[in-house]
């Protein structure tokens, strides 16, 4: 039985419902079958009765349950997430950076480190922030009140009126209407031609039969299928008498008890089963890249050191040349870049494509995505039926077996007071010409109810007077065991209609019956020794825009893997008509008895898993990632959250329950689950990746080769190569011209593919492109060494200084426009924001030893002899760059 406490003050016994999942057997609400509680049961174990509850009651109830919403997840505070953006490894590497700095004393670098980890926060707070104002504005489209009778007191007339959600608690009796959302977990009292959507928690897209077991004439054990009726569910899901919150009313209406509120509905328990979520596919890279980056900085200063009081017995003093030459190493720009191109990003696609960008990181994560799993209802398919043709009883095309059905859809509409067409009624309507079933007369209508699983509308055919004609329209069992048919047909006509159910066709069978015009009112019983006419064919709507989306999907390398918890036939033909090849379809069964190297091997070639739990699409989700592929899930309910927590980005509408909502990485804002808004986010995410990588490739191998150069001119020289304060400001107008990084505009051919930042790639592109560089600066090394000491040469540190920093600016401005990815292809885009950085900063080292800040920073003007050989030395370099680009092209392409 249910938990219970009291109340103080009135002694009012409040009973608290388990939220366990699955409920308990004895349980309000739990089994369908005559063991379980009757209505009368649960309304009295509930202190409750059909008038409902008293306000007094519902108020005591309130403060002993608490409001009706889910366990509120904590919003972060700006100052909280900014704290937050300091745990990010890049972020870790320049403050480990900026502490050696203080440790030796060179407050320059570490005041430049601190501005720049400050400006990297302040900007990722800030994006995330907005998301969370959208977020915001989007529950507030939530529909948030009920319908629910209460009295005033004890001999009070029991009203209907709307409260908010919040406001209910176990013991009221609310109303449920065509468009509902069922506000909390219920038992039904009452229901007429109840109909309720459970997607959001099941995955089953077909609408599901809903009453009270204890009425009179109900079925037995089990939820009947039948017009707007799906298969039968199996488990506390299946119960005819219960609805939960997170489903919707899609046809009827009915009047139920609340059995369950807040934390202890079936909703919000099924997030207790969510594991956290692992690191993704940016995660994983920006720790790969990281610890790189760390083991260079920790290697680098103790060699310098050593190698100094080895070969030229130099102590200390070399130390802050030993820092300087680390942070020569570090990106230091890094996290800003980062930042910079993720929130623009984020920012260009809320406000271009109504895509919302909850967590950062995520847009990378949908660059880098290469197999997409999603559910088929609601992306690939719409939430309502299509007709596709009549058939008759050998299964041919047969107009005639659809004009009847349109007759029966029309006048049940029209004589059963219905508040709103059934879905598939609806589907009969739009497909057959309604004015010829507007021509005959309408006598009478025997309504669908989920019992006998079909309707009757009762018509008088023209010229036919004195006979009426009953057109029945139902489940394909419920109709052939009302007509007259010896077993061997009817046989026959169930195999054909389970053929083309597995051809993922859903059928109605439709029947006609001649009787005698009479004033009696028809009634069920009269629905006997039908005429069998046929079949009508229904498949579920496409969505307009998915069969393009998932041709540029698959233009861009993104393999789609449908998760579903249909029919394997429906899935597959919905797949088949977008042109997405299904293959052979797996079913949930198969996938139990498979370890995890077999499922993999299955999940890499299946296209479509039907039948699916929440359980077997994030073992999918986790099988795909752990194979080594970035995965994505779109989905919109409940049942959908362990796999939105298994892939490397979750991807949700802005429809979506709202506990979705709050796990999801990615909200689509605009209307239902667009592929097509996804496809634009996913080249966002590659834009931001590509830039992000390209930043990566050209500073790291640059800064490489200076360092390499550094510690050979360092054994070499009997100076220092270069001042901390030379590097210091080399490092900030390089840092400062790679800013521009976050606005260009890759080319198209860069962002065909997944994009993803792989160390192990990463480190055998600047090992060598840095090697290229140190050899450049060590050519200048002997370009210097002439012009110092050849003819009329001038013996002077100053002079190797000066002629180092312009050739290091020189190279590295060289280095950002001919490394820059997709240049080759970009075709008549101009230099863009990037090319003029890099003219900027060719400009600055050439000019800065011949300004007034020269001789501050230990520069002088350079002799006339160099600037020649210089241009020698960059000739060379940018022939040997573009030789070994070209290279590197040729050997990734086709």
């Amino acid at each position: 039985m249910p938990e219970t406490s009291a109340t103080e003050g009135r002694g009012l016994v409040v009973p608290f419902p388990s939220r366990a999942l699955p409920a308990p057997a004895d349980a309000p609400g739990a089994g369908g079958t005559p063991a379980g509680p009757t209505s009368l049961q649960v309304l009295r174990t509930l202190d409750s009765g059909p008038h409902g509850l008293m306000d007094e009651e519902a108020e005591a109830r309130l403060a002993g349950y608490g409001e009706n919403t889910l366990p509120a997840r904590r919003t972060v505070s700006w100052p909280g997430r900014f704290l937050h953006s300091l745990r990010d490894p890049f972020t870790a590497v320049l403050l480990c950076l900026g502490l050696v700095s203080v440790a030796v004393a060179s407050w320059g670098p570490a005041c430049v480190i601190t501005v720049l980890v400050v400006v990297s926060c302040a900007l990722r707070s800030a994006g995330e922030h907005r998301a969370d104002r959208s977020m915001a504005g989007l529950r507030e489209l939530v529909a948030t009140t009920a319908t629910v009778v209460r009295r005033t007191g004890p001999d009070a007339a029991p009203v209907p009126r709307e409260i908010p959600v919040d406001q209910l608690v176990p013991g009221d009796v609310v109303r449920l209407g065509p468009g509902d959302l069922v506000p909390a977990d219920v038992r039904l009292l009452r229901a007429n031609s109840l109909s309720v959507n459970q997607a959001a928690l099941t995955g089953e897209s077909a609408p599901v039969a809903k009453y009270p077991v204890d009425a009179p004439g109900r079925p037995g054990s089990g939820a009947p299928g039948g017009s707007g009726s799906g298969a039968p569910e199996h488990g506390p899901f299946g119960e005819p008498q219960s609805c939960f919150q997170g489903s919707s009313v899609m046809s009827g209406s009915g009047t139920a008890v609340v059995v369950a509120t807040g934390a202890r509905t079936r909703f919000a328990a099924a997030h207790d089963f969510v594991h956290p979520r692992g690191p993704s596919a940016f995660d994983r890279s920006v720790h790969g890249i990281s610890w790189t980056l760390i083991r260079f900085m920790l290697v680098t200063p103790p060699l310098v050191l050593m190698a100094n009081a080895a070969l030229r017995g130099r102590g200390l003093e070399t130390l802050p040349f030993a820092v300087a030459v680390a942070v020569g190493l570090t990106p230091e720009m890094l996290p800003v870049v980062v930042t910079t191109c993720l929130a623009r990003g984020a920012s260009l696609l809320a406000r271009a494509h109504g895509v919302i960008v909850r967590r950062l990181p995520a847009l990378h994560d949908l660059g880098a995505v290469d197999v997409l799993c999603l559910d088929k209802t609601g992306t690939l398919t719409r939430d309502r039926p299509v007709v596709v043709r009549g058939l008759d009883a050998e299964g041919r095309d047969d107009p005639e077996v659809l004009r009847w059905a349109a007759v029966n859809a029309w006048w049940t509409l029209q004589l059963a007071d219905l508040p709103v067409p059934d879905a598939l009624d609806e589907a009969v309507l739009d497909a057959a010409d309604v004015q010829d079933a507007q021509a005959h007369d309408g006598i009478a209508a025997v309504p669908f109810d989920p019992a006998r699983r079909l309707s009757t509308a009762v018509v008088r055919v023209p010229g036919r007077l004195g006979t009426d004609t009953l057109v029945v329209k139902g489940a394909v069992e419920s109709v052939l065991e009302r007509c007259a048919l010896d077993d061997d047909r009817r046989r026959r006509l169930l195999r054909l209609a389970a053929g083309r159910a597995d051809d993922g066709l859903r059928l109605l069978a439709v029947a006609t019956a001649e009787r005698p015009a009479r004033h009696r009112p028809y009634t069920p019983a009269d629905e006997r020794g039908l005429t069998f006419v046929g079949f009508v064919a229904l498949r579920e709507e496409l969505v307009p825009s998915a069969a393009g989306a998932l041709r540029v999907l698959a233009d861009r390398g993104v393999a789609v893997k449908v998760l579903t918890g249909d029919h394997p036939g429906t899935a597959a033909r919905a797949c088949r008509d977008l042109g997405l090849d299904p293959g052979e379809v797996c079913t949930a069964d198969r996938i139990d008895g498979l370890t995890g190297p077999e499922l993999a091997e299955l999940a890499d070639r299946t296209t479509v898993f039907a039948r699916c739990t929440p359980e077997h699409k994030a073992r999918i989700v986790t099988t795909l990632r752990a194979a080594g592929r970035t995965a994505g899930f779109l989905g919109d309910g409940v049942n959908d959250l362990p796999a939105l927590h298994a892939a490397d980005v979750g991807i949700c509408p802005r429809d979506a329950v709202d506990m979705v909502r709050e796990s999801a990485d990615v909200i689509l804002a605009g209307r239902g689950k667009d592929l097509t808004a996804i496809d634009h986010a996913i080249t966002a995410g590659r834009h931001s990746g590509v830039t992000i990588a390209t930043y990566l490739r050209i500073t790291l191998s640059s800064n490489l080769g200076n360092v390499i150069a550094m510690l050979f001119a360092g054994l070499l020289l009997p100076f220092l190569p270069m001042l901390p304060a030379q590097a210091l400001v080399q490092n900030l107008c390089f840092d400062a011209a790679q800013l521009t990084f976050s606005y260009d505009r890759p080319a198209p051919a860069a962002l065909r593919g997944p994009t993803a930042l792989r160390p192990r790639d990463l480190l055998r592109f600047i090992t060598g492109f840095g090697a290229l560089n140190a050899v450049a600066d060590l050519a200048t090394f002997g370009v210097l060494a002439l012009a110092l000491y050849g003819p009329g040469g001038a013996d002077d540190e100053a002079v190797f200084h000066s002629g180092w920093f312009t050739e290091n600016l020189l190279t590295q401005a060289l280095v950002m426009v001919l490394l820059r990815t997709g240049r080759r292809t970009a075709g008549g885009r101009g230099g863009g924001p990037v090319g003029r950085a890099a003219a900027g900063l060719a400009v600055t080292g050439l000019l800065l030893p011949l300004s007034p800040l020269g001789p501050p920073l230990g520069m002088t003007a350079l002799p006339a002899l160099y600037y020649p050989l210089l241009v020698a030395v960059l000739g060379l370099y940018a022939a040997a760059l573009a030789i070994a680009v070209r290279r590197g092209n040729r050997d990734a392409g086709p």
